[in-house]
């Protein structure tokens, strides 16, 4: 049984990677199923740092820039007759990012928490302007473009439809998947653990606390380069802009919403912030606001993150006592959604307004209902949204956590 618990996920991660792109088969679903891939590679390398070793690294997507820089080198490389397999790039990527790892850990896996924080924001600072200082290496603001289909073809394919493309970076994201899920059963992976919790006991153990965490950042360089030659292939672009802040900043939303420390934590959060990103994008401009918001609801009322809510709720339903919740969670929903309603309306008339300070035309609409900024109406109708949602929510919660606290409480003795 225990055999088959760990292989059912594994089978059914499989099956959905053949199916999805034939199940949504437009171009859109397909990038946007591709930039999952990517961007769950990237969140699990973050959390073999953040999850497993403790190390808060804010310089993270170094690894992923520099190794999609070294691959996007490579295949204009096979663009002029080398014989590279378009496939064989994510490897040059997990190439670039490890040696990149190995140098940069000399300097900072030696630290610890705050510090080793502050090490690596500089030193990503440091690498983002030497990118932009060397532009016939890095493209500077450019970056360097090539094509994938300029490699030599592999059965009759040659990787330029994007469906082709797909497959690739599917297979190499479950494989990457699955060789991290296999490190955390590996003996520097219980390590890691053990430094993240105490390393001072596993000092006195006779292990090198800082050697561990040196090996555990060069793997997780090694994926986070990994992932940035599957960005290569699909975006068939990389400039300084996957290299600097943004990008480590939307790893470490991925993996905060997902859930730290879980396996299937930035999985899921890749998959929650990749799709806010495409799809929040196309409906509204603020969309990064949002991606701030949700974080800061998850930090402060769900640390444990997606994964850790439903990990808590499992037993309950397993029990068959997660019904026993239903009503007292219906009693915090309305205040919910009018919280979640004004706030959404507040955000969107301060963007707009910012908007039409910088010469755009006034009006717009929110929700399909005509919305000017410049009014105090907007305003007015989505302080008291927000204000009657939180008061709501701030008299139905304690009943609901009371209910939660009884019934999990039961369900555990």
């Amino acid at each position: 049984m225990r055999t088959i618990s760990h292989t059912l996920p594994w089978v059914i991660a499989v099956v959905l990677v053949l199916v999805a792109p034939h199940v949504f088969g437009s171009g859109f679903s397909i990038s946007l199923l591709c930039r999952m891939a990517i961007a769950a590679v990237f969140a699990l390398s973050f959390n073999m740092l953040m999850g497993q070793g403790g190390m808060m690294d804010f310089g993270h997507a170094v690894y992923l820039g520099l190794g999609g820089f070294l691959a996007m080198h490579v295949m204009r490389a096979a663009d002029a007759g080398w014989w590279i397999p378009t496939p064989a790039l994510p490897i040059v990527g997990a190439f670039g990012g490890v040696v990149a790892a190995g140098l940069g850990g000399l300097v900072v896996s030696r630290s610890t928490r705050t510090a080793f924080a502050m090490i690596t924001m500089g030193l990503a600072e440091a690498i983002v302007a030497l990118v932009l200082m060397l532009p016939r290496l890095f493209g500077g603001e450019e970056g360097i473009n090539a094509d994938r289909s300029g490699g030599p073809p592999i059965f009759g394919f040659d990787f330029g439809s994007p469906l082709e493309a797909y497959y690739v970076i599917a297979f190499w994201a479950l494989a990457a998947a699955g060789l991290m899920f296999l490190f955390t059963r590996t003996p520097l992976g219980r390590l890691s653990n053990a430094v993240r919790d105490n390393a001072e006991r596993v000092g006195f153990l006779g292990y090198n606390p800082g050697r561990v965490r040196y090996f555990v950042y060069m793997f997780s360089g090694l994926f986070a380069g990994l992932a940035g030659g599957l960005q290569a292939i699909n975006d068939e672009i990389i400039t300084s802009a996957n290299i600097g802040s943004n990008a480590a900043g939307a790893v470490l939303l991925m993996t905060f919403i997902g859930g730290v420390g879980t396996f299937a934590g930035p999985v899921v959060g890749a998959v929650v912030v990749t799709l806010m990103q495409m799809a929040l994008g196309t409906v509204t401009e603020a969309w990064q606001l949002y991606n701030g918001l949700i974080f800061i609801v998850m930090v402060l009322w769900a640390p444990g993150g997606i994964s850790g809510i439903i990990l808590a709720h499992a037993p309950l339903v397993r029990s068959g006592q997660a019904r026993r919740l239903v009503p007292s969670y219906l009693t915090v929903l309305p205040g919910f959604v009018a919280a979640l309603l004004g706030t959404i309306g507040l955000s969107e008339n301060a963007y707009r307004l910012q908007s039409i300070r910088g010469g755009s035309p006034p009006g717009g609409s929110i929700f399909g209902i005509p919305s000017d900024p410049q009014t105090m109406t907007p305003w007015l109708v989505s302080l008291a949204l927000t204000a009657v949602g939180l008061w709501l929510v701030a008299r139905t919660a304690p009943r609901a956590r009371a209910a939660w606290l009884e019934i999990a409480g039961g369900t555990q003795a």
